[in-house]
């Protein structure tokens, strides 16, 4: 059981090492500037200066702390942004990638459902985005200790656990992508445009009559800044997320079940 799915895995574990390490560095660099930074600079007159819109979208309504530092400078951008369009990348190729390739032929040959087949490609992705997490999570612990800012240990490992229905729900759309697009380049930088363009959306409607657009943003359902420095936790949006990652899912084996792909 699960042969695709680790095989796949497998094959992944030098990248996620590698995002692992390099996320890590970005947290301890990030932590360890954050003393001097609160030192040499009136960050709330900073903060004052900027537009609404850009505080709201990279959630700078706390930076003068290190939850909220770390919240805009390490989650917003580093979760939400980059590992949300990584995943989406990544996941683009998962179908599309054998399709274009001609290994999918090979893989159909298997005694082996089509609907299976995508279920366990995605699954490959997740030991990686566990992985990124875990390593992230505790060098960020250590380093804030370390500075002498200890960051709240319970919402650190929430904001880790709430961002998984995220991360996936990106990945997810990275895998509809794949499946309905049969060339790997045009599916990667299609997903990529799609998470890009609904953080987009998301950013610039939330404070307009018109936020009800980005009900479709999964970044809508996920706050770093909400749960670090509030210890808000929304369930309800990890909730949606998952609905939204499986209803994706189950779109993408229902197409590839029916899909001629020579």
């Amino acid at each position: 059981m699960l042969e695709i799915a680790a095989y796949g895995a497998r094959k992944r574990v030098k990248g996620a090492l590698a995002l692992s390490v390099g996320l890590s560095a970005f947290s301890a660099m990030y932590a360890g500037f954050f003393p001097s930074l609160t030192g040499n600079l009136d960050l709330e007159e900073y903060i004052e200066a900027l537009p609404p819109v850009f505080v709201e979208a990279f959630g700078l309504r706390a930076f003068s702390t290190i939850e909220g530092f770390l919240a805009t400078e390490l989650y917003q951008f580093a979760w939400v942004i980059l590992l949300g369009l990584y995943l989406a990348y990544s996941a683009a190729s998962l179908i599309s990638g054998d399709v274009e390739s001609g290994r999918m032929d090979v893989l159909l040959s298997l005694p082996i459902s089509r609907a299976r087949l995508v279920a366990e490609r995605f699954l490959s992705l997740v030991p990686g985005v566990l992985l990124v997490n875990v390593m992230v999570a505790a060098v960020t612990w250590v380093a804030t200790r370390v500075i002498g800012y200890p960051i709240g240990t319970v919402d650190l490992v929430v904001v880790h656990l709430l961002s998984l229905p995220y991360l996936f729900a990106c990945a997810a759309i990275g895998l509809a992508f794949s499946v309905f697009v049969d060339r790997e380049s045009v599916a990667q930088r299609a997903a990529m445009a799609t998470v890009f363009g609904l953080f987009l959306l998301e950013s610039l409607l939330m404070s307009t009559d018109y936020a009800w657009a980005g009900a479709v943003a999964p970044m809508r359902y996920f706050d770093p800044t909400a749960i670090l420095v509030d210890g808000t936790y929304d369930v309800a949006g990890a909730a949606i997320l998952v609905a939204a990652t499986l209803l994706l899912v189950a779109g993408s084996q229902l197409y590839f079940r029916q899909k001629d792909v020579n």
